[in-house]
């Protein structure tokens, strides 16, 4: 009997270090791409705007990735053009999830606000987020970083709510939550205290699939050119910028593009894999 339970707990702690190990797989590549972005031009060999060789010039000692449409190193370009996109691309995702946090929690608790959230997720659903894009960004040119962070939250905070209402559905139904709100509490009191709290494992969740989508987003958005405040070397607006030449230097379009990727990727895969532990 003894052995039996060692096996089993044995067995046990195998799958905790494999579940372990695999979060650290999934996000490790997204960390190292953040790291870089951040680190990117104390790292860069040469300044962003220093042209090192002709256009689309193939790879050498100077340029590891060839040179950009105006001669420009294409590694020191990647260097310095993460490092706004994922900014934003975080407190996009930040901004969302908290507010959706915040509005799912009240829908459970107020069963009128979410038959309100259900009719814009549908008018959302319905609309595409690169016309909002469109329609904000041109109409308010001046709205920057901004009026993206504007359009993200009218666009993703209603699916997001009506994640986070279906989720605190079955907290706001719980004895303890009843008898806080027999009791008198206010509802900034039950949002705050009693509900929210017990959505940590979906606020996590969300941050990390709102972040994917961000990423999108911002990317989307830049590589149409709409937001001035990102800068001329971002990622995004690398891969547009240098279309034209892929032929000739391949690396000025693909590696921006698998700087994206991975980001986006490793973040997904590392969310689906925390999930998986959580429920394990």
């Amino acid at each position: 009997m003894n052995h039996a339970l060692r096996q089993s707990e044995q067995v046990a702690g195998t799958n905790r270090r494999r579940v372990q190990l695999l979060r650290l797989l999934t996000v490790l590549p997204a960390v190292l791409v953040t790291l870089l972005a951040v680190l990117g031009p104390a790292l860069a060999p040469h300044a962003s705007e220093t042209p090192v060789g002709i256009p689309f010039g193939h790879t050498s000692p100077d340029a590891w990735f060839g040179t950009d449409r105006l001669g420009r190193d294409v590694l020191s370009q990647l260097f310095y053009g993460g490092w706004g996109l994922l900014l934003l691309a975080a407190l996009i995702a930040a901004a969302v999830t908290a507010l959706s946090c915040v509005l799912g929690a009240i829908a459970a608790l107020r069963p009128r606000v979410g038959g309100f959230i259900e009719l814009a997720t549908d008018f959302a659903m319905l609309l595409p987020a690169v016309l909002g894009i469109l329609l904000v960004l041109t109409s308010w040119p001046d709205a920057g970083a901004i009026g993206l962070l504007v359009v993200a939250m009218l666009f993703g905070t209603p699916y997001c709510a009506r994640v986070f209402a279906a989720a605190a559905a079955g907290v706001a139904a719980s004895g303890y939550v009843e008898a806080a709100q027999a009791s008198g509490e206010t509802l900034p009191h039950l949002v705050f205290r009693e509900v929210i709290p017990n959505l940590r494992e979906v606020i996590a969740t969300q941050l990390g699939l709102r972040f994917v989508a961000a990423v999108y987003l911002v990317s989307t958005a830049s590589f149409l050119q709409l937001p001035t405040t990102l800068g001329a070397s971002n990622w995004a607006v690398m891969v547009r910028e240098n279309a034209s030449g892929m032929l000739l230097n391949p690396w000025a379009v693909l590696a921006p593009s698998l700087a994206i990727a991975v980001v986006a990727v490793s973040v997904n895969l590392a969310v689906t894999a925390f999930g998986r532990g959580e429920r394990g």
